[in-house]
């Protein structure tokens, strides 16, 4: 492969935290790698072999940056799918294909492939703008309360809003969305599954996500789930299935609910690194970047069982700051047995901005979860 020490190059569409995770496995073999984003203090810039800032949706500058890399992939959904396209016809491999990204994209899209596709999803409503939104909820046809989620750019919790009564729906963003019914949910799962151009498929084992109450985000990630082999094995099944439905090419997050009822609901999907499968990079045989860097390069994947329990517990900037950012009490955690921080590298912090992860391995799940808390309580991440 003249990829390893050779002249061909990976493209990265995205520098965040993602992209320089992806970027330990490339370096680790020696693969050129070239990096846009529009940050020019993005995390990924320190370790690619060439760095290049530029809007991710502006057509002629992915365009540019495609047109001399041998394999182009991402780490960030909203890139401009049109020049993907349009790279591909010239002959670029472009993963996950343009064609994938264009329907994940768009939730309303998205959801209806998932209705195509006969694959059991919370009933939806889409709808062209918040004022025909309203007027459905002023004709009672749709009921408080349910969800309600833009159906382009959103991300880590925004675009998504349970909405209540009026005052909560008049807060929310203009364009077009999705009322979702509500859906009585005993836990939040994901599985990843990863596929080759040559169409081989490896599944990691189903994860269990909790979520902080108000932010929406995922605060903890447990491998493996808390549920039966059961629903772990039909969670894994129903994963399969979507990704051979997209056909896509790398990695393919799927996010399912389980219902009280015992039902599996796919929610959404994310066609690359993502945040459910940090935990692989200790307690995995092969973590979801290499992986990655495997699929797209057509090479064997890699096992994806789990060598030991792992949780990890996302660190978000602290309420009420803003600026340069402090990772207070880090040296209390480094002390605790099998505590693995990973600091993305961002310079300022905000509320529930992601600034890093913490994986907890441990032979015993409970005890990884109790340590995971004991993390979250003690780091604390501010600024002056």
């Amino acid at each position: 492969m003249v990829f390893f020490s050779g002249t061909k190059t990976i493209g990265i569409l995205g520098g965040g935290q993602l992209g320089k995770m992806l970027l330990t496995t490339t370096r680790q073999w020696d693969i050129n790698t070239k990096v846009l984003d529009p940050s020019n203090s993005a995390p990924a810039k320190i370790a690619c072999n060439k760095f290049i800032q530029g809007d991710l949706m502006d057509f002629e500058t992915v365009v540019d940056f495609g047109s001399d890399v041998d394999v182009l992939t991402i780490e960030i959904e909203n890139v401009n799918t049109d020049a993907l396209a349009h790279l591909e016809s010239a002959g670029i491999k472009v993963y996950p294909q343009a064609s994938v990204l264009k329907t994940i994209q768009s939730k309303g899209l998205q959801k209806q492939f998932y209705i195509d596709h006969s694959i059991p999803t919370a009933p939806f409503q889409r709808f062209k703008s918040k004022a025909l939104l309203k007027e459905a909820v002023l004709k009672g046809e749709i009921s408080f309360p349910f969800v309600w989620k833009s159906e382009t750019m959103g991300y880590d919790g925004y675009g998504v809003q349970i909405i209540r009564s009026n005052q909560d729906l008049e807060m929310v963003f203009e364009g077009k969305c999705m009322a979702e019914e509500m859906v009585k949910i005993d836990k939040e799962l994901s599985v990843i599954v990863c596929r080759s151009s040559n169409g081989e498929v490896a599944c990691y084992p189903c994860v269990e996500m909790e979520f902080h109450p108000t932010a929406n985000q995922v605060e903890y990630v447990i491998s493996p789930a808390r549920v039966s082999s059961t629903v772990a094995k039909n969670a894994e099944k129903m994963a399969l299935a979507v990704s051979e439905a997209f056909q896509h090419v790398g990695l393919l997050a799927v996010e399912l609910f389980l219902t009280h009822e015992g039902e599996l609901w796919v929610n959404e999907v994310a066609p690359r690194p993502h945040n459910s499968g940090h935990y692989t990079i200790e307690a995995s045989y092969t973590t979801q970047f290499e992986q990655h860097i495997r699929a797209i390069l057509d090479l064997p994947l890699g096992k994806t069982e789990n060598k030991v329990a792992g949780v990890m517990v996302n660190i978000v900037g602290k309420e009420g700051y803003n600026g340069p950012v402090i990772y207070k009490n880090l040296e209390y955690i480094l002390a605790i047995e099998g505590v693995h921080p990973h600091i993305y590298g961002k310079k300022e912090t905000r509320p529930f901005r992601k600034m890093g992860h913490i994986t907890i391995i441990n032979e015993k799940l409970e005890m990884a979860r109790k340590i995971a808390e004991q993390v979250k309580e003690t780091l604390e991440v501010i600024s002056n």
